[in-house]
């Protein structure tokens, strides 16, 4: 099955039914710490990558206006700060298909319905810490709902890549920004919820 675009009549009845993650007033934001338990209602998780910190923010504003948990992906082995050591490293990894050690312990996805994964773009996909977290997951059936931070490139071949990572999932219509932007983005960030109709 390939991933496809959910309609809003389709998402409304998501929603009717409680499959998606609720309003709520804003919480403090939590990196890998607070997780749903198994009785609970499915809640929506943001997963995330961020390595300068633009795409942390994104994933803030959407988790304040949400109410939701967040996992933030970490590789084991942290990327290097100097800007051309890590454009090379990165398309390295890229070209070779290379899956980092993650840190930390991947949360029980099975909790949540929704799944939002955010990540700057890197040589035009997702970093290669997202590859090893998709393929360590269960996505058959879930709501994806990519965000991306950039400098022109904007989803690049990313969408493509979550569509092979995530065959039998639903994928919403993402947001996008220039990292340059992200810290002011916020409005557009609960535009762009509402009109893919999971904020009102």
């Amino acid at each position: 099955m390939k991933l496809h675009t959910l309609s809003r009549r389709t998402f409304c009845k998501l929603l009717s039914l409680g499959a998606a993650a609720g309003i709520g007033g804003a919480i403090p934001f939590m990196s890998t710490k607070t997780f749903a338990s198994a009785n609970t209602t499915p809640k929506s998780l943001i997963v995330y990558f961020s390595h300068s910190g633009n795409t942390k923010k994104i994933a803030q504003f959407i988790q304040e206006t949400l109410n939701c948990d967040s996992f933030e992906v970490k590789p084991a082995k942290p990327y290097p700060t100097d800007y051309d050591t890590l454009v090379n490293l990165a398309r390295e990894e890229k070209n070779n298909h290379f899956r980092p050690e993650l840190a930390g312990t991947i949360p029980n996805t099975g909790n949540y319905q929704t799944i939002f994964v955010g990540y700057p773009s890197w040589w035009g996909t997702m970093p290669m810490p997202l590859f090893t977290f998709f393929e360590q997951i269960n996505c058959s059936g879930k709501t994806i709902v990519p965000f991306t931070t950039h400098e022109g490139s904007r989803f690049g071949q990313s969408l493509r890549d979550l569509q092979t990572l995530c065959p039998d999932a639903v994928l919403l219509d993402g947001f996008e920004t220039r990292g340059s932007r992200s810290a002011n983005a916020k409005q557009d960030v609960q535009t762009w919820l509402k009109t893919i109709n999971i904020a009102q």
